[in-house]
């Protein structure tokens, strides 16, 4: 079943890559909805829902664990996985991420192979 997919990141060839990689990993696609960081995600996440949220770390704005602590901390959103998609060296960053609730992460430069293994088992 196809699951429509948000990705959140402030450059848009990064947001293209992941939609390119996601379709080479051989994720059933239905809609892919872009946004440019955390506020502008939010905002479309009130007419909009989603299967799965992948959103960089380091964006303007609302960085991407706001948006985590946002995102679970609301009915509508809690339950969806969220994978954080990061150039984030420290640890710290990405161990916060996964304490506020993210399913997982992945460091940029990524593979088709890489983000298969993260979304197992997810959708």
């Amino acid at each position: 079943m196809p699951v429509d997919v948000m990705i959140v990141d402030d450059s848009a060839a990064i947001r293209k890559i992941l939609q390119r990689v996601l379709l080479q990993a051989d994720v059933p696609l239905g809609k892919v909805i872009e946004a440019g960081d955390g506020v502008e995600a939010l905002e479309k996440l009130k007419t909009v829902k989603v299967g799965l949220i992948l959103s960089d770390i380091n964006m303007p704005n609302m960085d991407g664990l706001a948006l985590l602590g946002a995102l679970k901390a609301q009915d509508a959103t809690r339950d969806v996985p969220v994978i954080m998609v990061t150039t984030e060296g420290s640890s710290s960053r990405v161990m916060e991420a996964v304490n506020l609730g993210a399913s997982g992460y992945v460091r940029k430069p990524f593979t088709a192979e890489q983000i298969k293994e993260k979304l197992a088992g997810l959708i």
